[in-house]
């Protein structure tokens, strides 16, 4: 299984997406693909995002049972600790306080 969820995302990306995905809610995106299809999916993803940002979610063979790619500006960001994949904040920018 996989997911993907976009914001900001230029509508024919949208579209792309509800081609190939369940769209469950508003730019989040439910589906069940091979590891190839899964890639081919996400490599559009990247050439189309443009100032957008997404992250995809896949069933993986990990503590967590899961893992994920993100791409764009977000506050969350993936970091790696002992091997396990968590989500960090990073800090507010001084112009956003």
């Amino acid at each position: 299984m996989m997911v993907i969820a976009v914001e900001n995302a230029p509508p024919r990306l949208r579209g792309r997406l509800s081609l190939w995905l369940a769209k469950v809610r508003a730019g989040v995106y439910v589906g069940v693909f091979s590891r190839r299809v899964r890639e081919r999916i996400w490599s559009e993803v990247l050439m189309m995002i443009g100032d957008g940002n997404a992250v995809i979610v896949w069933s993986a063979p990990t503590d967590s049972g899961f893992a994920f790619e993100a791409v764009g500006e977000n506050r969350r960001e993936p970091a790696d600790f002992d091997g396990l994949t968590l989500v960090r904040f990073k800090p507010a920018s001084s112009s956003s306080l």
